[in-house]
């Protein structure tokens, strides 16, 4: 398996700036996510590396070699759309031997590979039905088996899942994980749901509005320390406030106006922060701990009136109004059937953070 390499890669549609300058490096054998906003790129960057479409400027790599201007059947790179697009007059048998046949491959060979490859997606038992005879997840199935057969060293996925339902979403994710593991081929999954990126992949990027890649590295790196706040807000959700950084040699605080002092974490690399410096400040949702009761030993508590209640099965949702104007979000994890401390609608609560737990970002 070869790695995948884009260098200043930029891409323009209908007189609009589609990619800007995208520098990324997929490894080898890697199962690895383009997670972004509708309209970023992510299905034009797809295609750039499939062949269908050609940089304006820039150099797409395959392993060493370049492959820019490479034509699509000489790539060794298969792609699975979003609606599947298989051949509908050609049952399932036939939809996966077609790429063997086209290359004249012997009848024998074919026959034993499809079946084999059928047997490995559990279709052994419709072979001879048409896309229009299976269910959505059984069509998915047909996609993949289609682009695997030819053991291509790339398979570029393109949000793939969309018209399953959730619970057989969950299960086609996992069999994919298990799949990508077997194969060892280098995966690229194009999405913009965050829960299918984040349970897939070994490495992600986040690409944003302008068709730039935000940040790039493992779900856990990206979840838990966003560099931006367009990374905090778009996987996952936050609490964001901008403030004005203090005591940054002692006991680093950020003022929020109207809301008060918070005890902060100051990271490294962060060449922009310096005391008095404006900042935004994020705290996820599931880090902060509701409660009717004041707590000792957090760094930060906050009094407010909650205002709205969402229950989720796993967790419940509050959202907090501090100060007549500040909306704080928390989720509760539903641990027990039934809670010690109920909380109900415009009871008073304090919130309270650990300063770990906070996220800093430029305003």
């Amino acid at each position: 398996m070869r790695s995948i390499r884009l260098k200043k890669i930029s891409k323009s549609l209908g007189g609009g700036q589609v990619l800007n300058k995208i520098n990324l490096t997929i490894p080898s054998g890697e199962f690895f996510a383009l997670l972004g906003p509708s309209g970023c790129g992510k299905t034009t960057l797809l295609r750039l590396i499939a062949g269908f479409e050609k940089p304006d400027s820039g150099i797409i790599y395959l392993g060493n070699s370049e492959i820019t201007d490479l034509p699509v059947h000489k790539r060794r790179i298969n792609i699975v759309f979003q609606n599947y697009a298989l051949f509908p007059h050609l049952n399932v048998f036939n939809n996966v031997a077609y790429s063997l046949q086209i290359q004249k491959c012997a009848k024998e060979e074919v026959e034993q590979r499809v079946i084999k490859i059928l047997k490995a997606f559990h279709l052994e038992n419709h072979i001879f039905k048409f896309p229009a005879q299976l269910s959505g997840g059984q069509q998915q199935r047909v996609a993949l088996a289609r682009a695997i057969i030819n053991e291509p060293e790339v398979l570029l996925l393109d949000e793939p899942l969309a018209a399953l339902d959730f619970k057989l979403r969950e299960k086609v994710l996992l069999e994919l994980i298990e799949l990508q593991d077997k194969l060892k081929t280098t995966f690229v999954y194009v999405t913009h749901d965050q829960f299918e990126a984040l349970t897939v992949a070994d490495q992600m990027a986040i690409m944003n509005h302008d068709g730039e890649i935000e940040q790039i590295g493992t779900p856990k790196e990206i979840y838990e320390f966003p560099i931006s706040s367009f990374v905090a807000k778009f996987v996952g959700s936050t609490n964001l406030f901008t403030g004005r950084l203090s005591n940054f040699d002692t006991n680093p605080e950020i003022e929020i106006p109207h809301l008060g002092k918070f005890n902060v974490y100051i990271p490294e690399q962060r060449p922009w922060i310096y005391s008095g410096c404006s900042a935004a400040m994020s705290i996820r949702p599931e880090k902060i701990l509701i409660s009717k009761s004041p707590q000792e030993n957090f760094s930060n508590t906050l009094k407010g009136v909650v205002s709205q209640i969402v229950y989720h099965g796993r967790s419940t949702q509050y959202n907090v109004i501090v100060n007549n104007q500040f909306e704080f979000q928390v989720f509760e994890q539903n641990e027990e059937h039934f809670a010690q401390e109920e909380i109900d609608y415009d009871d008073e609560v304090y919130l309270f953070w650990q300063r770990e737990n906070t996220q800093l970002f430029e305003s």
